[in-house]
């Protein structure tokens, strides 16, 4: 059976390894090259990356919807999309008589597009999973074949959340290929269910509680980052945790700033303690490293969101 796979992440780079190496891809399709970086060199997907360390032939298309073309040369029965990044049409999903099955990162109907995976921490969600659907032309409403849960811890960012769901849904959807060719495949319809938004770079609101501070400092890290100013330098935070004060200072009050006592700010409920920060213009580095050479102090205060 010819297998053809469709992802662009890193995300999508485990599935694509195991399907190789259980069945063999016969070509994989990706998203152009793009401009990376403030020198905007350009760079290709880490799914070509490792496509061709496996020597699998790489189609870039820039849109499907436009020009299907590439699939119809390529041929295949079956088409797995693991992030692909490009919305099938009919006429994608019609060329594969074993189907087109997606690798979706949530327990669908809950967390149907595009973040789903910053959007489970954000929200505070205390667990999460990977779904294999059968994809049809709605956005993630494709019936369901096979799920697993997976749970999220108060350290999670979205980047190691991704890895462990990552290698999670490389070894279901080795078993969802498994079972289809076996015949083996039975299939439950979606409930009602959201769709998530894409996520933005988004200033903190300190007003919140220390969870929810830190629920999205976490859910935005590595990407696109949570931010805060405070006379008038920006911050970027890439990790937060919740931590407990007596303090009475208002929210969004500096309670530690050094390379002691590290950096430890006051919300609506609690404090967050922060962890590796990138003040504006400069690259990612510890909070003990920033505070050495920096003058944020304590007392200062950090400013809040112009709505």
């Amino acid at each position: 059976m010819k297998l053809i796979f469709a992802g662009t992440p890193d995300f999508a780079v485990l599935p694509l390894q195991k399907l190789h190496s259980a069945f063999g891809v016969a070509a994989v399709l990706t998203q152009p090259d793009r401009p990376q970086g403030r020198k905007g060199i350009l760079t290709p997907p880490p799914v070509k990356q490792a496509a061709l360390a496996l020597g699998i032939p790489v189609l870039q298309p820039e849109s499907l919807k436009r020009d299907p073309s590439v699939l119809f040369q390529a041929g295949g029965a079956l088409l797995v999309t693991c992030a692909y990044g490009q919305i099938l049409t009919q006429e994608v999903l019609d060329l594969y008589p074993k189907g087109v099955w997606n690798v979706h990162a949530s327990l669908l109907p809950s967390y149907r597009g595009a973040a789903p995976i910053p959007r489970v921490i954000m929200d505070g969600c205390r667990e999460t999973g990977v779904t294999i659907m059968k994809t049809d032309i709605g956005l993630d409403t494709g019936d369901i074949f096979l799920q697993e849960r997976c749970p999220v811890y108060d350290e999670d960012t979205a980047d190691a959340l991704a890895k462990r769901l990552s290698s999670l849904g490389a070894e279901l959807i080795v078993e969802a290929v498994r079972r289809i060719l076996e015949g083996d495949v039975s299939l439950t319809p979606q409930g009602e269910g959201f769709v998530c938004k894409k996520v933005v770079r988004t200033q903190v609101d300190f007003a919140k509680s220390a969870r929810e501070v830190s629920c999205l400092i976490r859910g935005l890290s590595p990407a696109p980052l949570a931010f805060g100013t405070c006379r008038g330098h920006t911050l970027n935070f890439y990790f937060a945790s919740e931590e407990k004060t007596e303090s009475d200072a208002p929210f969004g009050t500096v309670l530690s700033a050094s390379p002691k006592g590290g950096l430890v700010i006051k919300c609506g409920e609690g404090a967050v303690r922060v962890a590796d920060v990138q003040p504006a213009g400069g690259k990612r580095m510890s909070v003990r490293d920033f505070l050495n050479g920096n003058k944020l102090k304590e007392g200062m205060r950090f400013d809040q969101p112009v709505l």
